[in-house]
């Protein structure tokens, strides 16, 4: 089975409201990457169809701070899908709906692994890109997985094929 990443995308809203709020006013890091893990997890899920878990987090580059009382937006797809696992892109965008904008906040990658009933990794259906969006975040997708192995140590540095054709001529 193939899906297209717009079968999967979702956006999740939330209300920055005082207890998620540091000391200076701005959504805690910590609030929105909990955020980030369910919308992510929603997307993945959809995917799949099935239950899913956190395998990674990385990449989470914060841009701007969201501040209380603004809108979080999460918009949430996977752009590429393995054997059992899948990456899942977030862009967050803050809304100060008082002054009526909208600005990027940051962008991560989560990737999820689909469980069968006995909580075991199961197959996942592929991922078709139809944009060239999505085709350049899935062309990227197997580069970010292979890093995220090596670091992991799951994979050795000289087995990443992909890595190395970005630092080797051709």
């Amino acid at each position: 089975m193939v899906k297209t990443a717009k079968e999967s995308f979702i956006v999740m809203t939330e209300l920055v409201l005082p207890n998620d709020t540091n000391v200076f006013g701005n959504l805690m890091g910590g609030r929105l990457m909990y955020w980030m893990d369910i919308a992510s997890a929603l997307a993945a899920g959809k995917h799949c169809n099935s239950p899913v878990v956190t395998a990674s987090v990385d990449n989470i580059s914060f841009e701007n701070p969201i501040k209380l009382g603004n809108v979080v937006h999460i918009e949430a797809k996977v752009t590429r899908a393995f054997n059992s696992s899948m990456e899942v892109h977030m862009k967050v965008w803050g809304e100060d709906t008082t002054q009526q904008y909208r600005y990027k906040s940051n962008e991560a990658y989560y990737t999820f692994v689909a469980l069968d009933p006995n909580r075991k990794p199961r197959p996942v259906p592929q991922l078709l890109p139809e944009t060239e969006e999505e085709q350049k975040l899935f062309d990227g997708a197997l580069r970010r997985r292979q890093l995220r192995l090596i670091l992991g140590g799951k994979m050795k540095p000289k087995d990443a094929a992909e890595l190395k054709a970005l630092f080797t001529e051709g």
